[in-house]
């Protein structure tokens, strides 16, 4: 097994333009949203989301870089967020989640989402760009880190690699119960629950020296266990952890992105 693509940075955006766009009425709104991005599709896109098992069913073809660029000229509209991901969409539901005011995001709101998450590249994109964002992140981290299903599950370690990546775990405090609840997921075989907490472990081992060695401690654990998702998880991030310019900086005192 190998790590999973991870979601592009997210670019600052926007308010919500005045004048005409604020005139304009939810239905209008979210139907000159789908046609930019229908304007946007292609089949070249679309049959290339089988490469990293995405599904198509519910996909139209548009680059990840295209939906960016919608996000961007619509700014923050949290109501037409809500209308986007409701048309089940798959990139109607990626724009909402670069649309969406993480301000208004309820804990509600967050657990629907999750629920509702169809393919592992949407998950990883509403916790990298949008939950993390949100006041109710890491109390979902630890919920969702308990759900029973493949995607739920997913959820909890994306949005702790993401609040790791962006510096919002609280303090380091929170970071060693990451690490905990990591270990706790390393029996999970399931190939996108092992890669998420593949991803989680990382990235907090890339906070700090402190938390790169106890990162290590937990990795090299694992590597050893006789539990070969287990195994697999440790190796993976031990791989990325022993990386020669991810020492190097962290001894420096940086932080290795």
């Amino acid at each position: 097994m190998r790590p999973s693509v991870e979601p592009t940075t997210a670019r600052p955006r926007k308010p919500v333009a005045a004048g005409a766009a604020r005139e304009a009425t939810l239905d209008q709104r979210l139907e000159q949203a789908l046609q930019a991005l229908h304007r946007r599709a292609s089949k070249a896109t679309l049959d290339g989301m089988a490469r990293y098992a995405i599904p198509s069913d519910h996909a139209i073809g548009v680059a990840m870089k295209d939906i960016q660029a919608v996000a961007k000229a619509i700014g923050h509209d949290h109501e037409l967020a809500q209308a986007l991901w409701g048309t089940g969409m798959y990139e109607a539901r990626t724009l909402a989640a670069y649309v969406d005011d993480p301000a208004q995001v309820t804990a509600a709101q967050m657990d629907r989402w999750c629920r509702e998450c169809d393919n592992w590249a949407i998950v990883d994109t509403v916790c990298f760009v949008l939950f993390d964002r949100t006041p109710h992140a890491w109390r979902k981290v630890v919920q969702w880190s308990g759900r029973r299903g493949e995607l739920e599950k997913r959820a909890a370690f994306a949005l702790m690699a993401s609040m790791a990546l962006h510096g919002r775990l609280a303090d380091e405090a929170t970071c060693v119960e990451g690490l905990a609840l990591i270990e706790r997921a390393a029996g999970d075989e399931r190939n996108f629950v092992i890669k998420g907490a593949s991803w989680a472990l990382r990235s907090i081992g890339r906070r700090n020296a402190r938390l790169h060695a106890q990162a290590i401690t937990l990795a090299t654990r694992l590597a050893g266990s006789d539990v070969a998702c287990e195994r697999w998880l440790g190796k993976d991030a031990l791989r990325d952890l022993r990386k020669p310019a991810v020492v190097q900086q962290l001894a420096k005192g940086g932080r290795k992105k």
